[in-house]
């Protein structure tokens, strides 16, 4: 079952906010993306609330991505077994 955003905090240490998008990278592109908050946390990637996202930098060069959708969701849609 995937987890929801209620369930995900900000992976910088000390942080206990909301996770509202995941961070991932690549050394050989020396690249970061910042993407929406992905649907189940990964080993690759760090989730993060959006007071880091906003202030996170990258190494001197190094691209940062910001792919993230221009309007979050307004809520997350979640399926109800019946019983």
């Amino acid at each position: 079952m995937p987890k929801f955003p209620d369930d995900r905090r900000c992976a910088r240490a000390g942080c206990s906010a909301t996770a509202v998008c995941t961070l991932t990278y690549e050394y050989d592109s020396r690249t970061a993306w910042l993407g929406d908050l992905t649907e189940e946390r990964t080993p690759t990637g760090y989730d993060l609330c959006n007071e880091h996202a906003q202030r996170m930098s990258v190494p001197r060069g190094w691209d940062r991505v910001d792919r993230r959708s221009s309007t979050p969701p307004l809520f997350v849609a979640r399926r109800i077994e019946a019983v």
